[in-house]
């Protein structure tokens, strides 16, 4: 069966870890094939600093990074698919996406209290 979405994320941060495997328990249906880009095997479609720094995913033949690539995940996730559809609205989006800025500035903070 092929996956339907493919995200990639930084298994070596600890916040990450958390969020995926979280993420992982809620397909319970495997659409999603999820990649830890922190691995040296690990197949990279970009370069692993940009899938590192942005949360990524891959969906057919688009990639979606950010908030974008948040919604593409919950779409695929039926407790999440609510809020993943309402992100196509292009207000909602920029909503996610600023605060998806906001909370990259925070990050290394947060990783902090995780490690």
């Amino acid at each position: 069966m092929a996956r339907e979405l493919t995200v990639y994320f930084d298994g070596a941060c600890p916040l990450c870890q958390r969020e995926i495997a979280l993420m992982r328990r809620l397909d319970r249906r495997r659409r999603i094939a999820f990649i830890d880009v922190s691995r040296p095997d690990a197949s990279c479609p970009i370069d692993r600093e940009a899938l590192l720094a942005r949360f990524h995913a891959r969906e057919g033949e688009v990639m979606h990074d950010g908030a974008a690539a948040f919604a593409a995940m919950w779409r695929q996730i039926p407790l999440l698919r609510p809020l993943g559809l309402l992100a196509k609205h292009r207000w909602m989006l920029a909503v996610l996406e600023w605060t998806y800025l906001r909370f990259l500035t925070i990050r290394p903070r947060l990783q902090r209290l995780f490690d």
